[in-house]
């Protein structure tokens, strides 16, 4: 499926941000500000290669990219458009070396376009696969830190171009915690560049295949639409998941704290089912999902509100009331479920007091 994404164009870069709005679980930044950012270049001529993870050299330099903050912000504040490239040559200075390919540091919203933008910038590829599988609101949820690449040197770059290099710190949670308080600093959002692996290390840790899985949902998604089929089955048979709930937002609560957007929304069903009712937590993204007091789906499967006719995504900053939904669970990647995973990524490590009960199937790229 990589082939699909060799020649991105505008069309299918309306498949990638159409598909990573769906995977980002309601976070990773407003996918529609990633295809304005990347646009100029596609028009230029300025197509950065796709690459397999088998294609990258064991001893090539891959390094992670994306922008920090929460949704709501980037929502309000447009970038300057280069911090990620600052961050990058930032890193590269430090090492003595230059960077050979990028990677998503996750599939979700505006950072799956991110390292695209990036690498036009410095004219470099783009590895087919990222970090997370989904979007995730802190840094340790990555599964690069979770199966022990170090998570220093990082850089971090405002809209100013003040830089911040973190030369050594001893664990992700850590890094989370400094790079968190900073980007608040920063006006809460910033651009990221970090960590740094070998090709071996990133093959080992990877969700691989996930740039293309964004891209066939998306497509799936639009070719449902042409033809005025149900473009929520035409997403869900991509990625595997599953309908949880149909409903119209009744309360949103969400608030900017400590650098996240934190909240709950509230669902009433439609039709047959309008007497019930579905609470959803969020941070960033939605993380929990409750009906009647019981638990129906948590993190780490990706819970994605959709528009109920077209099934674009509904992300956390947009949420509103009235809006007619669907609540979709699709199951986390492979390397998000192991207990290993589980202790950075799972519900209690979100402060829920509840046990991860896997939704069924299988992840669409794990497929």
């Amino acid at each position: 499926m990589t082939d699909a994404l060799r020649g991105l164009d505008e069309e299918r870069l309306e498949d990638l941000v159409l598909g990573a709005g769906v995977l980002g679980a309601g976070g990773g930044g407003n996918p529609y500000h990633g295809r304005l950012r990347l646009l100029p270049y596609l028009r230029a001529g300025c197509c950065p290669p796709v690459v397999a993870p088998e294609e990258v050299p064991d001893d090539a330099l891959v390094a992670s990219v994306g922008g920090m903050g929460a949704p709501t912000i980037g929502l309000e504040r447009l970038p300057r458009g280069d911090e990620e490239l600052v961050a990058l040559r930032t890193l590269e200075a430090h090492l003595g070396r230059a960077v050979d390919y990028l990677i998503p540091a996750e599939i979700g919203g505006g950072n799956a376009v991110a390292p695209f933008v990036t690498a036009a910038q410095a004219r470099l590829p783009v590895i087919d696969a990222d970090g997370m599988g989904r979007a995730f609101p802190e840094l340790q949820h990555c599964t690069f830190t979770i199966y022990g690449v170090p998570c220093t040197p990082a850089a971090l770059v405002d809209i100013r171009h003040h830089t911040a290099l973190f030369t050594r710190v001893d664990d992700p949670v850590s890094l989370e915690r400094l790079a968190r308080a900073l980007t608040v600093q920063m006006g809460g959002a910033a651009g990221f560049a970090f960590p740094v692996m070998r090709g071996a290390d990133m093959k080992r840790t990877a969700v691989r295949g996930t740039l293309s899985l964004a891209a066939a949902v998306g497509a799936a998604v639009r070719e449902a639409r042409r033809r005025h089929a149900d473009p929520i089955a035409a997403l869900l048979h991509v990625t595997g998941g599953q309908a949880l709930f149909h409903g119209k937002l009744h309360d949103v609560e969400r608030r900017f704290e400590g650098g996240f957007a934190r909240g709950r929304l509230t669902l009433e069903g439609l039709e047959e089912g309008r007497d019930e009712r579905l609470e959803i937590e969020l941070q960033n993204e939605y993380l929990i999902a409750r009906r009647g007091g019981e638990v129906v789906a948590s993190v780490p499967d990706l819970l994605c509100l959709v528009d109920r006719l077209t099934a674009e995504p509904v992300t956390t900053e947009i949420a509103r009331y009235g809006l007619r939904v669907s609540v979709l669970g699709i199951p986390a990647p492979r390397l998000l479920r192991t207990p290993e995973a589980l202790r950075f990524v799972g519900p209690r490590a979100f402060g829920y007091d509840v046990d991860y009960r896997p939704l069924p199937g299988v992840y669409g790229a794990d497929r």
